[in-house]
């Protein structure tokens, strides 16, 4: 299960307009521990071009979407950026983080 789903699943406002598919950047998340992060596998080039286009990067910058629960992952931490950058949803109207 990715941090997309976890998150729709205990009703965090992680938006997600792509539903996953590496289109967008909206469900940007912020890894809070370095450690933690470099757990993490490496993020391939398309969602480092996602990442690119993504409203308050950081080195810690991945893509909810791409980060995929694992036992060794257990306390992983995460915020939320104080906006996304959302071109074109038809209709989605984001809840404020």
């Amino acid at each position: 299960m990715s941090m997309l789903e976890a998150a729709h699943e205990n009703d965090i406002e992680l938006e997600g307009a792509c539903e996953g598919s590496l289109a967008c950047s909206t469900c940007h998340v912020i890894v809070m521990d370095v450690e933690q992060y470099n757990k993490l596998e490496d993020p391939t080039d398309e969602e480092n071009d996602m990442l690119d286009l993504a409203f308050g990067l950081t080195e810690t910058s991945r893509l909810g979407c791409q980060v995929i629960a694992k036992p060794e992952l257990d306390g992983l931490r995460l915020a939320l950026p104080a906006a996304t950058r959302n071109f074109a949803v038809d209709g989605y109207k984001p809840k404020p983080h």
